[in-house]
């Protein structure tokens, strides 16, 4: 009886002590999605998800398609610089047509997304940080440097109405609580157009939450950002 209550008690240690992944080991995309919207919502990089499941530098996904969230053991063994070609499958119809690709080697120069207002920087839940800058309901909110758009919606839990934009292979940029978006999927921008006006937070108050990722990781704004005089 002893050992019984031993090993129970053992048993129930070792299932204490497990946690839960932090993400899911897939994902099945949804019409709207694109490959940068689910990135970002898992917390990885765009380009990690497209050379675990051999999609092409397009980075085309279609509804229904069934994604890995994590490498599989000879991809987490060997480094990949560049996602794979893609396997050859029936022609899907695509959720998103894809943005022109940004060159890695450009620049980014950073600009204020808007004009004014206090930023608050912001711990990200799961590491990282963005900034909450209050202003007026429809104030302008502006591309923060060139890029394209990649992504508006309102799938991603917590940002409200978001617009991303890539800049180039490594950094992306977030405008989240907007209240008009003003680009589309696929649009050049050029630093300081306008992308969308600013909305209501959470609480009510007009705000715009703003996030820069490197490599899929969200950084300090106020690092990249020029300083305010």
């Amino acid at each position: 009886m002893r050992r019984f209550l031993l090993a129970l008690a053992l048993a129930l240690l070792v299932a204490c002590g497990s946690s839960p992944p932090q993400r899911p080991m897939t994902y099945t995309v949804k019409r709207g999605d694109t490959l940068y919207a689910i990135a970002w919502r898992h917390g990885l990089n765009y380009r990690d998800i497209a050379r675990w499941n051999g999609i092409g530098r397009d980075y085309v996904i279609y509804p229904g398609q069934k994604l890995k969230l994590y490498p599989s053991g000879r991809q987490a063994k060997v480094a990949a610089s560049s996602p794979a070609p893609s396997k050859a499958r029936p022609t899907p119809r695509t959720t998103r047509t894809p943005p022109p690709r940004v060159p890695a080697s450009a620049a980014v120069r950073w600009h204020w997304p808007v004009a004014g207002g206090t930023p608050t920087l912001t711990s990200r839940p799961n590491g990282g940080y963005g900034l909450t800058i209050g202003g007026k309901l429809g104030q302008e909110v502006r591309a923060a440097a060139d890029g394209s758009v990649v992504y508006t919606g309102t799938g991603l839990l917590g940002y409200g109405q978001l617009v991303i934009l890539k800049h180039n292979d490594t950094y992306l940029s977030a405008y989240g609580h907007t209240q008009a978006v003003v680009v589309r999927e696929g649009d050049r921008v050029k630093a300081g157009q306008r992308v969308a006006t600013m909305g209501t937070g959470p609480h009510g108050a007009p705000l715009l939450y703003f996030e820069i990722r490197v490599n899929g990781t969200p950084h300090n704004p106020l690092e990249l950002l020029p300083k305010r005089k």
